[in-house]
């Protein structure tokens, strides 16, 4: 059922302080706080609750939170930790009182991530309305962007083929053991031993005792498999539960380290896909292919990211550059003129060809648009400060799904970190200039 509406009292209370009393009004996070349109996104999220059931939790509170863990960067339990003594988050959030304990539950968080899915997008949309209404953004940045993309790494350890046989057979003993299957043999301690030592025979290029440890690992699998599928032969409910996981560990046992084709990367990440990057310092990233789109010219606050997609299937650059400029001109409203990419995008689909110019390209260019496109490499830092002070650089999340929830909410973070940075200089230069006009009227008037 959709949570009431939250209501301020505006009223004292003898054993609990005020948060407008305690806090600076004027403080960068109490004004966007402000700015934001806590009503439009209820009535955009309110199709999205049943009509029965108990009041869910407050919309301001649940966004609130996912905004400023985003913004500064923390995990699920770490903004819950800090809202309890941060009275800024919890005036963020829509709090009245200052509160002494959290009111919810962690996994709130997570829940609610699933049921926005789709409409996470608001949340960017917003963003961009808020930077436009402070100033930080212009209608005219809107018109000309940058389109990129880059790797959103999953949380995996580089796999190899010992700990990928490994991670299958601990696996399948945690399942057998939650649903009671009691199994002829676990053989944890030995494919322990055999993942160890695999990885120090590969280390002195000992490759024929390497391959024998690995043997090892896939013939205790290959009896693991076989053990468990007798055991729960006829047991429909279980055979189940069991069914996605054996096929994963059946695909691990058969898959060869050169071999071409589809691999799995990951026992409990499956949709982790390896991504060729062509760099020295990083060759392959194991994660999710995402695109970023931003303003090409600097706006007042700064580059600020338009759109933001998580592109699973690793596709080819540019193919992916209509839906792009589709999307971002919908969430926008504001037509593209010229769009600049890399030369990844070279052979793309984009509706209006001539208007999409591609680094090192040299017929057609002059005046503005070769400006513009020098200034094609900007995105390179966005994309670094949304790795480095966001969750771009490590998705944490579950499935693709989270693959999509984090590549948007990062933008949003983004964004709202530079949105935040122009409250507090423009606050600076107003503070400055009533100081400046204070000193000014002093040495006219001495006597004052």
């Amino acid at each position: 059922m959709r949570p009431k509406k939250q209501e301020a009292t505006k009223s004292g209370d003898l054993f609990r302080a005020r948060l407008d009393q305690i806090i600076n009004l004027k403080h960068e996070l109490a004004q966007l706080a402000g700015a934001i349109d806590w009503d439009w996104i209820d009535g955009e999220i309110a199709p999205l609750y049943s009509e029965k059931g108990r009041p869910g939790i407050e919309t301001r509170f649940a966004i609130g939170l996912l905004l400023l863990k985003h913004i500064y960067g923390l995990s699920d339990e770490g903004v819950c930790e800090r809202w309890v003594y941060d009275p800024y988050f919890q005036h963020f959030t829509g709090e009245e009182f200052f509160q002494h304990a959290f009111p919810h539950e962690r996994s709130d968080l997570s829940h609610w991530r699933k049921r926005l899915g789709d409409k996470l997008e608001l949340l960017l949309a917003e963003s961009l309305r808020v930077a436009h209404a402070s100033g930080a953004l212009r209608t005219r940045d809107l018109a000309r962007v940058t389109v990129d993309t880059t790797v959103q790494p999953k949380n995996i350890t580089f796999p190899t083929d010992a700990k990928l046989l490994h991670a299958s057979i601990k696996g399948l003993n945690r399942l057998a053991q939650k649903h009671g299957v009691r199994l002829r043999q676990s053989y944890i301690r030995i494919a322990k031993r055999a993942a160890m030592m695999a990885g120090r025979y590969a280390h002195a290029k000992q490759f024929n005792r390497h391959r024998r440890q690995l043997r090892l690992l896939r013939t205790r699998l290959g009896r693991l498999i076989r053990d468990i599928r007798r055991k729960i032969g006829g047991q429909e409910h279980i055979a189940a539960a069991f069914e996605v996981p054996l096929a994963r560990a059946s695909q691990i046992r058969s898959q060869q380290q050169r071999q071409r084709g589809w691999k799995l990367y990951s026992f409990h990440a499956p949709e982790t896909e390896c991504i060729g990057k062509g760099k020295a310092s990083a060759p392959y990233e194991f994660g999710v292919k995402a695109s970023i789109v931003t303003t090409n010219a600097r706006a007042p606050g700064g580059l600020f990211v338009l759109h933001a997609k998580s592109l699973p299937g690793n596709p080819y650059d540019g193919h992916t550059l209509r839906d792009v400029i589709d999307d971002t001109q919908k969430l926008t409203g504001c037509k593209i003129e010229r769009a600049y990419v890399d030369k990844g995008y070279r052979g793309h689909d984009a509706q209006n060809p001539g208007r999409v110019f591609i680094s090192g390209q040299k017929r057609g260019l002059f005046g503005a648009i070769k400006r513009e496109l020098r200034r094609r490499s900007a995105i390179e830092p966005v994309i670094g400060h949304m790795k480095t002070e966001g969750h771009l650089g490590r998705c944490y999340l579950k499935g693709r799904a989270g693959d999509a929830a984090n590549t948007i909410l990062t933008a949003v973070g983004y964004n709202f970190r530079r949105i935040l940075a122009w409250l507090r200089d423009l606050l600076r230069k107003i503070l400055i200039a009533i100081l400046r006009d204070f000193v000014i009227r002093s040495e006219l008037n001495p006597a004052c």
